[in-house]
């Protein structure tokens, strides 16, 4: 294979390019034939890919890559339009265009990249057009499987007719790239075994910006961090499984720190069945439900540090009766929470919703329709402490479940300013059962210890 290699290359700008791109920049002049494509490695124009041109070139592109994997070098593709589709990437394949300038646009219906053997396999400065065209469930314009060490660095892939980028059992990076106008979901992962995500913009996705997905709870480990999430809508309908900026289900030890996530038809991070899920420094805006959502079967949720200005409930620790316990949620700044247009009377705003086993403290609530702090839901309420909070003009300051078989709470050293109905309540559910327990009534109830709040 290598003697066929060298047969079809002219030897001479291989050896001037990969001299080349050994060299400085201000040394590669002086090297005789070398070109930008030639210093990213072996062009792609020796193969017979002709930038520009009018014809599908998916024979000549997937000539080049299978010759460029073989040799073990990049292959550079020089600025330009390129038709191809269903181009497939051995282990090890290396494709490199200019960052904004190299465009492959799809036409099989197809992802334009599969490699069903990602190790190290890496895609660099393309800008990847799916041109709208549906493709096959599960599948994105870019679908990595079955590796390690797989990356996509500083790549565009835009309109795709179902994910922009999906992976299968996947180690590796996806980072600086952009993902717009998905049809399906943005950036999907499933059975990751290692995944990084990271300074990625991922945008106008129909469904989720980001899912983290597992058929079988486990650890996963997956870190999504600083990336900008915008305007992620619901297409496929549901309670929540879509509209989401971030959304991991049944992944274990999943990290999602640092991200701008805005306008989300659901939620900013959804974390159902996550267990020690680490919800951590976001910025959310214009959540249409729960901006930051721990649920269903989960042990250990760290929800800190987070910003959150307009939401129906800034965040939900929630389904102690399907197994949701243990978490903190400290150090977060929540603004704004009220129904939508067309929300329900029930579906009221909610700053902090937690149920069992949980510390809230350090909190910042503001502007809340209908309660700053709640703690438990019905008898769902167990080991819940609420401390060092401070609560600004919402209609209730805390509300606690107090309705027989209900848990014990600890409500102290909270600021709870300008509540409208009262400071702390006894609840059902979402009714109102009992005075201010600031003011009377708390030793009714000897598994709630209410101490040291400062009311105005």
């Amino acid at each position: 294979m290598r003697a066929k290699i060298v047969r079809m290359i002219d030897r001479r700008t291989v050896v001037a390019g990969l001299a080349a791109a050994a060299l400085p920049s201000a040394a590669r002049a002086a090297v005789p034939n070398a070109s930008p494509i030639s210093a990213l490695g072996l062009d792609a124009a020796h193969f017979g890919v002709r930038p520009g041109a009018p014809d599908d070139q998916t024979a000549a592109l997937q000539r080049a890559i299978d010759q460029a994997a073989a040799a073990r070098a990049p292959l550079g593709l020089a600025p330009g339009v390129y038709r191809a589709g269903d181009l497939m990437l051995p282990a090890g394949a290396q494709i490199v265009g200019i960052r904004g300038a190299t465009r492959l646009v799809s036409t099989r219906g197809r992802p334009l990249f599969t490699a069903a053997q990602a190790n190290g396999v890496t895609l660099s400065g393309l800008v990847l057009d799916g041109a709208g065209a549906r493709l096959p469930e599960r599948l994105g314009v870019v679908a990595l499987m079955n590796g390690r060490d797989a990356r996509v660095i500083d790549c565009t892939i835009v309109a795709s007719g179902g994910h922009g980028i999906s992976l299968e059992g996947v180690a590796g990076e996806i980072a600086g790239s952009t993902v717009a106008d998905a049809a399906d979901v943005g950036i999907i992962s499933f059975e990751a075994k290692g995944l990084t995500i990271a300074r990625n913009i991922v945008r106008n996705a129909a469904n989720n910006g980001i899912q983290i997905l597992r058929n079988v709870a486990g650890e996963d480990g997956t870190m999504v961090l600083d990336n900008r999430i915008e305007d992620i809508r619901n297409v496929l309908g549901g309670t929540g499984q879509w509209g989401n900026g971030v959304n991991a289900h049944r992944a274990g030890n999943v990290i999602v720190r640092g991200n701008r996530i805005r306008n989300c038809a659901f939620s900013a991070v959804r974390g159902n069945s996550a267990w020690a899920i680490e919800i951590v420094g976001n910025s959310c805006s214009g959540l249409g439900e729960v901006a930051l959502y721990s649920e269903f079967s989960f042990e250990g949720a760290i929800i800190a540090n987070n910003t959150v200005d307009g939401a129906l409930i800034g965040v939900s620790v929630a389904n102690f009766n399907e197994g949701g316990r243990l978490a903190v949620v400290q150090g977060n700044i929540f603004r704004n929470l009220a129904r939508h247009a067309g929300q329900t009377e029930e579906e009221n705003g909610i700053g902090i919703y937690v149920e069992a086993d949980t510390a809230v403290t350090g909190n910042v609530v503001e502007n809340a329709e209908f309660a700053g702090i709640m703690a438990g839901w019905g008898r769902y309420l167990r080991d819940v402490t609420v401390t060092g909070n401070v609560v600004r003009s919402s209609a209730i300051g805390v509300a606690v479940s107090v309705v027989p078989g209900a848990g014990g709470a600890v409500i102290a050293d909270n600021m709870i300013t300008g509540s409208r109905r009262g400071a702390i309540l006894g609840m059902d559910q979402l009714q109102v059962i009992t005075e201010d327990l600031t003011k009377s009534g708390a030793a009714r109830y000897a598994q709630l210890a209410i101490t040291g709040n400062r009311v105005n």
